[in-house]
């Protein structure tokens, strides 16, 4: 039978919840036992694939087509592993099922309520993945704060199911912080003192406490927490800020949390097997060399945004021994004169225009575009990113005025971006774009057949919108050629055969990259870098 281990947070949103249950995943697998991860996110929507960025984040999308919490980005990062929709679990979805129960008449003329018919959706649910993936421990992290009055239910769920699983069974790790004041220098614990009591307000006694700080705590503070938490003084860890948070889990493993872990879950006890994950961390560390990377957009004020990009540099750079300055390029800056276009190509090395929708930021985006490629910087563009490196050549090589994307200016006289066939009968927004882990066939003696190597790769996706294949002839003519398509024959993979890297995927490999196994497409990038 699966054991389970739920992940609260108490005082603020953001302390790193998702990186802490990550973390513990990773030491558990470490020690041979079979992990998976799940984030329950109480926000109504059924998934997070309708929210604006600023609202929550990047949308992490799973193999299987999810748009998904960002969290379970970390957890694929650090376990290895590839989750499915399945592993986010929201309000919506619950509520959805719920309703869809009643309406069918499976309740059998109950009231519906909270308790028992949400709280047992809520148990189903996880209790369903666990048994479908076989898991000895599946880890449940819960998002926002404790007290949210949205997040009650699924609180209610996770101390009744400590009730019918077992103690042994059932584990609860609370992350507070603990905050240190600047004119003293002092750790104060009477925020994390405030949540305990709301925590046990709800009916739940925490087994672990995570202490995230600035800096480490002190044992006296320590000692504080563990009184205030009704825990013993070995199951308060400290998890404080550090670059990389690859290493969190060698922090918490040096305080003992998977001994903890093991002793409360009535698991037996190996060391963690670490090395390769910390050669990793010290490859990290050991880099002394930089790249200086524009990274282009229109949410660049929450860097969050764009946070698989940002790790999926981090991994590349890690295995090449080369560190990606991030320089942060708000699109909308530019298009309204605030920032130089060509003061921004001459100051980096080369730059990723990122993805995004809708208009705001475009023509900003555009302009970027030009000045980099006129000044023969190595170029990544991703989903909307290529798509727009496609109406900057439009308009100023091939000479074709007012060009765009019919997703900006639906009545531009050249679309050279337009609408998927499919997606012109969808209404429904939520899941519908096309998405997830589709087959991308690679031309031979093309720079994306030498990047990936073979003739067929997967790699997810999330858009509606492609590159009109009425123009492609005129691109090709021109040196833009096509070097990946779909089975339906959808362009995938464009490059600018004069360039030594101006390359462009309507896919995402950021959301594959992995520490130990970095994107094939962002080490290339990186590597046109290095060699300047």
């Amino acid at each position: 039978m699966a054991k389970y281990v739920f992940v609260t947070g108490g005082v603020l949103s953001g302390l790193g919840k998702g990186i802490t249950t990550a973390s513990i995943g990773l030491l558990l697998k470490s020690m041979g036992i079979s992990v998976t991860a799940v984030k329950v996110d109480p926000y109504v929507n059924v998934d997070a694939g309708t929210m604006n960025p600023y609202m929550h984040g990047e949308v992490f999308v799973t193999e299987d087509g999810g748009e998904t919490d960002l969290d379970l980005g970390h957890y694929e990062r650090f376990l290895g592993v590839d989750l499915s929709k399945d592993h986010n679990i929201t309000t919506g979805k619950v509520y959805l099922k719920v309703i869809t129960k009643e309406r069918m008449g499976e309740y059998l003329g109950q009231t519906v309520q909270i308790i028992p018919h949400v709280t047992d959706e809520i148990k189903s649910e996880i209790r369903g993945l666990a048994k479908r993936e076989s898991a000895d421990v599946v880890l449940v992290e819960v998002g926002g704060t404790v007290g949210d009055i949205e997040g009650l239910p699924f609180l209610e769920a996770a101390r009744q199911m400590r009730l019918e699983e077992g103690p042994t069974s059932v584990l609860f790790v609370h992350v507070v912080l603990v905050p240190r004041l600047s004119t003293t220098g002092e750790f104060k614990t009477k925020p994390a003192q405030h949540s305990f009591q709301e925590l046990r307000r709800i009916g739940i006694q925490p087994d672990v406490i995570v202490a995230r700080s600035e800096k480490p705590v002190s044992p006296e503070v320590k000692e504080k927490l563990a009184l205030f938490g009704n825990v013993a003084a070995d199951e308060i860890v400290n998890s404080y800020d550090i670059d990389p948070v690859y290493d969190v889990p060698r922090v918490l493993a040096e305080q003992g949390l998977d001994r903890v872990l093991a002793r409360k879950l009535g698991l037996e006890h190996r060391p963690p097997d670490l090395g390769g994950w910390l050669e990793f961390v010290e490859r990290y560390r050991r880099v002394s060399r930089t790249a200086t990377v524009a990274m282009v957009g229109k949410y660049t004020s929450l860097r969050d945004s764009y946070l698989s990009i940002i790790e999926a540099l981090k991994h590349a750079g890690a295995h090449l021994g080369l560190r990606p300055r991030l320089v942060w390029v708000e699109s909308t800056d530019v298009e309204l004169g605030k920032l130089d276009p060509e003061g921004i190509a001459d100051s980096v090395d080369g730059a990723v225009i990122l993805p995004g929708f809708g208009a705001r930021g475009a023509e900003g985006k555009i302009a970027t575009i030009r000045a980099l490629r006129e000044r023969g910087r190595p170029v990544l563009g991703i989903c909307f990113g290529l798509q727009l490196m496609l109406v900057e050549f439009a308009r100023n090589v091939l000479g074709l005025g007012r060009a765009h994307t019919t997703e900006v200016d639906p009545n531009t006289p050249h679309p050279v971006v337009d609408l998927l066939e499919e997606q012109k009968s969808v209404e429904a927004k939520g899941g519908s774009m096309r998405l997830g882990a589709l087959p991308i066939r690679v031309l031979r003696g093309t720079l994306a057949h030498r990047i990936y190597g073979t003739e067929v790769v997967y790699e997810r996706h999330r858009h509606r919108y492609h590159v009109n294949p009425k123009y492609l002839d005129r691109f090709e003519s021109s040196g833009y050629r096509v070097s990946g398509v779909s089975p339906e024959g959808y362009v995938e993979i464009m490059e600018l055969a004069s360039h030594r890297f101006y390359y462009g995927t309507q896919a995402h490999p950021e959301f594959r990259s992995r520490p130990l196994r970095p994107s094939p497409v962002f080490l290339e990038f990186l590597r046109v870098l290095q060699r300047d």
